[in-house]
């Protein structure tokens, strides 16, 4: 059942995420110095490695909050919300930071991947104890 928890708060993660970049496309391309094809979506929107990429990733980090919150006792939708906004903010978020500071980026690009982070693992901590 563990695993199938995973899976669905993966999925739940990014699905988050599509729709956070689809909300924020525009500013985000803009921050992050995005090509856009004649459509206005990134050239590479028909790529499915980033993709793929992303959704290994939602996995790993699924799979280590599930870890985190058995081992800490997070059993409560609840406190698998608070735990993801804190999983998020302090240790997802500052590396974020970190990475965009050195590479010059502008700070509203970090808001953006550091606002998925957050929210994100909120999302994934709730789901993960739904069942």
């Amino acid at each position: 059942m563990e695993f199938l928890n995973v899976i669905v708060a993966a999925i739940a993660g990014f699905a988050f995420g599509a729709v956070w970049y689809m909300l924020l496309a525009e500013p985000w391309m803009a921050a992050a110095q995005i090509e856009k094809g004649a459509d206005g979506k990134p050239k590479n929107s028909s790529d499915p490695k980033p993709y793929i990429m992303a959704m290994v990733a939602m996995i790993f980090v699924a799979g280590m909050m599930r870890h985190v919150f058995a081992s800490s006792g997070v059993m409560t939708i609840g406190g698998g919300l608070i735990s993801g906004l804190g999983i998020g903010a302090f240790f997802i978020s500052p590396w974020i930071m970190i990475n965009n500071a050195y590479g010059g980026r502008p700070f509203k690009l970090t808001l953006i991947d550091a606002g998925y982070a957050v929210f994100g693992c909120a999302v994934i901590g709730a789901v993960l104890n739904l069942f």
